[in-house]
């Protein structure tokens, strides 16, 4: 770090300005949470938490997480359309909205194109959707020609018997499904820990070597929990070095993952039990920490040693057995101190950043 930069981020003065003008900017451009205290009044809002200046990031690497994505996005689709592969792999394991804002910002964004919008949890469908002789699905009245999941990732999501048949019910439609439940479980940590196997990639892309070196390129080291000879040895090598892995659930939300000493405590529980199988291993990241400061509402201003994880996002759309469009259509930077081991932006640990390329 250049003496010029420390020099600035120890200038208590200028900080407190700059930390001013960073919120009100948040505020006018929409970088809005509702409150922890009232998350369902539209009344009181705050901005989201983000750090006050970009954090760099190596210029090679942020295309290289850019250009992959694509191949993502096919891998993710073909994995879907294979129920066996799902099957076989996932066979072996055992409401409150308080960032309503970027819901709000797609809504938006879809009316500009006089496209109509209506938010409805899973009991709402239930209660007043249905479907017609052709499959098409209404709720309200209203046929839905797109399913947009803001929700339903996880089984705490599904709180009663009218969540799973509504589920269903938009599954079992014509309506677009964003994702469908193929899609959805093709995401879960157990078919990213499968894909790392070797030859497994080369079963989606028999005839691609080079797209399956560059998804490969961005693996860390993941490994099975499954009962049985690797799976012990899985264990064994978690339990002897605790502190070089993550132990990871199939949850999604930031804030489930294990570290340290606790994977020790939960495999041995679980080292003899078919429900260790619910869980993979995966070699600890170790990003260079970056000085900064997090603004949180209601939080002392201070520097922290700060670590970041820079998400790509990607859309496709299939038309049967036809993809019809495969792009890269963004990136997502959330930074948190390295005194927290695990947590999302939605978790309230990290928060939202921008990348300064170097």
């Amino acid at each position: 770090m250049s003496v010029k930069l420390e020099h600035v981020l120890k200038d208590e003065n200028l900080i407190k300005n700059i930390e001013e003008i960073a919120k009100d900017t948040a505020l006018l451009h929409g970088v809005l949470m509702r409150t922890k205290e009232t998350p369902n009044s539209p009344e009181v809002v705050s901005y989201a938490p983000f750090t006050l200046f970009p954090t760099p990031v190596p210029t090679a690497l942020f295309h290289q997480a850019l250009a992959v994505q694509t191949h993502f996005n096919r891998l993710v689709d073909r994995v879907s359309q294979n129920p066996a592969f799902l099957e076989e792999t996932l066979a072996r394991f055992e409401d409150v909205q308080r960032n309503i804002y970027d819901h709000r910002f797609v809504e938006n964004e879809l009316w500009k194109r006089n496209i109509p919008v209506i938010r409805r949890q899973f009991e709402d469908v239930c209660r007043s959707g249905s479907l017609d002789e052709s499959r098409r699905l209404f709720v309200d009245g209203h046929e839905i020609a797109i399913v947009y999941f803001r929700n339903g990732y996880m089984p705490q999501n599904y709180t009663s018997e009218e969540s799973w048949e509504a589920r269903l019910m938009m599954e079992r439609s014509l309506a677009v499904k964003c994702p469908d439940i193929s899609t959805h479980l093709a995401g879960t940590k157990k078919v990213q820990q499968e894909l790392a196997q070797r030859g497994v990639l080369e079963r989606f892309f028999p005839d691609e070597p080079e797209t399956v070196a560059q998804i490969r390129a961005t693996f860390a080291g993941l490994y099975t929990l499954d009962m049985g000879e690797e799976g012990d040895k899985t264990v064994a090598m978690a339990l002897a070095n605790p502190d070089q892995y993550v132990l990871k659930p199939q949850r999604e939300g930031g804030g489930n993952n294990i570290y340290g000493t606790e994977i020790c405590e939960v495999l041995e529980n679980l080292k003899s039990s078919t429900e260790r199988t619910a869980y993979i291993l995966m070699d600890k990241i170790q990003p260079v920490p970056v000085q900064n400061y997090l603004l949180r509402p209601g939080a002392p201003l201070k520097l922290n040693s700060c670590l970041s994880e820079l998400g790509v996002f990607g859309a496709y759309v299939r038309k049967g057995k036809d993809m019809v469009f495969n792009e890269c259509v963004g990136h997502l930077l959330r930074t948190k101190s390295s005194e927290h081991a695990d947590g999302g932006v939605a978790a309230g640990v990290a928060v939202l950043d921008n990348p300064l390329l170097v």
